[in-house]
């Protein structure tokens, strides 16, 4: 009896520290998850940049039959020369406006400031304002929200190196990957890196249509009603729209800000504009564009954002959309399709 109680005390035992080893081997992995999200966010920042140029190749060789590494120089150099083209043709208008609405955007605050201070509504509002500017914790949040990996030019740096290597020779890497699983799954594995690299691209073109849609929308909508800063207001506008949720309303603040200076009922024609048009692109451009992709729930994309700009910061908010696309492929690949095959052969037995 006594050797009996002595078995189940070093079974509990030992239960005990495999329990507590397994807690602290997942404490571990969050730990190194949170330390190193930030570069995993810049890898997936240059795997975009690359799947964007060899998306351009691959549809060059489609239609010319061309070898891959003329076409690859094509998509890159041209890709390069057109953005050349457009700084060279519309860079200047882009300063002049830019300056003019850095000059004027503080005087039109101050003048909504002085609007709104008539009222007792304006005056909490402005005095919750200050309260908030004031707050230690805000401008802490603030501050690490913003706050880069390596700095806004380094993170920059890095991502276009990834992205040039990624282009130039993807093999090595993926070779590397599928190396590295056991060998009775490295053909499953060929597939699942295809189809990973297959959505991101699919994605990355749906969505840089639909900025471009929104910036053509947003320029002629600005230039009926005849708003100055049309140029720089409508770049804004196309190239925030690729930050689903946050991107348009941050896009919309200094559009309405300048129509304010025009008048009250200017800022709310153009809110409108804003708004019709986020709602066209989601509505009708982006599903239109991206019908044969995996259906994303806004409100994940959301949760996704929140979270993952929590540990990351701003590079968080701008490639959650992406990220959440490889984990929705990664589940159905690995999980959801051996389930449902399993499911089937079982079913058929």
């Amino acid at each position: 009896m006594p050797d009996s109680n002595q078995s189940k005390e070093k079974s509990f035992v030992r239960k005990v520290w495999i329990t507590g080893f397994i807690l602290a081997l997942i404490a571990t992995i969050l730990l190194l998850i949170e330390a190193t999200f930030n570069i995993f966010v810049l890898v997936l920042a240059g795997a975009l940049l690359s799947s964007f140029f060899r998306g351009i190749s691959h549809l060059i060789k489609k239609k010319t039959a061309w070898r891959t590494s003329v076409t690859l120089s094509i998509s890159v150099f041209g890709s390069l020369l057109i953005m050349g083209g457009i700084i060279y043709f519309a860079g200047s208008t882009v300063v002049s406006q830019t300056s003019k609405m850095e000059e004027k955007l503080p005087e039109v605050i101050e003048k909504v400031k002085d609007e709104i201070d008539d009222t007792d509504l304006g005056q909490q509002v402005i005095a919750q304002a200050k309260r908030i500017k004031s707050s230690d914790e805000l401008m802490t949040f603030i501050s690490k929200f913003f706050k880069t990996t390596f700095g806004g030019l380094g993170d920059i740096y890095i991502i276009l190196m990834i992205g040039a290597f990624f282009t130039v020779a993807p093999s090595p890497y993926i070779n590397g990957i599928i190396q590295i699983v056991p060998p009775k799954h490295r053909e499953n594995t060929k597939d699942l890196m295809k189809r990973l690299g297959s959505g991101l691209r699919k994605w990355l073109a749906g969505k840089l249509f639909a900025m471009l849609a929104v910036f053509v929308l947003t320029a002629i909508g600005l230039i009926i009603l005849d708003i100055p800063l049309w140029l720089t207001l409508a770049i804004i506008a196309g190239l925030l729209n690729f930050i689903p949720n946050f991107g348009p309303l941050a896009a919309m603040i200094p559009a309405v800000l300048i129509a304010l200076s025009e008048s009250p009922s200017m800022a709310l024609i153009v809110a409108g504009l804003y708004m019709a048009i986020q709602l066209f692109e989601s509505s009708i451009i982006t599903p239109k564009t991206q019908q044969k992709l995996i259906s994303i729930p806004p409100a994940l994309i959301i949760i996704a954002q929140i979270f993952i700009g929590s540990l990351t910061g701003i590079w968080g908010v701008i490639f959650a959309t992406p990220l959440v696309l490889i984990i929705i492929i990664l589940v159905q690949e690995l999980y959801v399709k051996p389930m449902n095959e399993r499911a089937k052969s079982t079913s058929t037995t």
